[in-house]
């Protein structure tokens, strides 16, 4: 026997049981306390220097779960606008996309999946990179980090 419950919100949060009778034991029961979690996303700021090596990881305060079994991309904001730059799936090579940003050959997707940017040009200054993890059809976790380039 199971619940299904359908169009799940976070008002759906909290302790749920089950009870049965059976015979000759009597009843049983048991209890779930069911957390509904909203998409989560974590804001960053990062300053670099200029032509120096930017090093974004995806989900910086996630430790315990592996992303490599899970489908994310990183994408890239400026101006009001969002571009993937490069997705990756479990056990599969990262696709790039051609960044019309002028980010191009610049980027590179690391170890832990962290994005990799270099060389650092003024024009990151400002940029949003954020990664998105796809754990289930319904929970994306995403990270953003705003770049401040400084020059010496």
């Amino acid at each position: 026997w199971a619940l299904h419950l359908e169009n799940v919100t976070v008002s759906l949060s909290g302790q749920y049981e089950c009870t049965f009778a059976t015979y000759p034991y009597g009843t049983k029961a048991a209890k779930i306390q069911l957390t509904v979690k909203a998409e989560e996303e974590r804001h960053y700021l990062k300053k670099v220097w200029l032509n120096q090596t930017l090093e974004i990881p995806c989900l910086e305060d996630v430790t315990s779960e592996n992303l490599s079994t899970y489908p994310l991309k990183w994408l890239v904001g400026e101006n009001g606008r969002k571009e993937e730059l490069v997705a990756k799936e479990p056990s599969c090579p990262a696709v790039y996309r051609n960044s019309t940003m002028l980010l191009g050959q610049r980027v590179l997707l690391g170890l832990n999946n962290t994005l990799k940017v270099f060389p650092i040009k003024i024009a990151d200054d400002g940029r949003v990179f954020s990664c998105h993890v796809l754990y289930h059809s319904e929970r994306v976790q995403k990270s953003s980090t705003t770049v401040r380039v400084f020059g010496k």
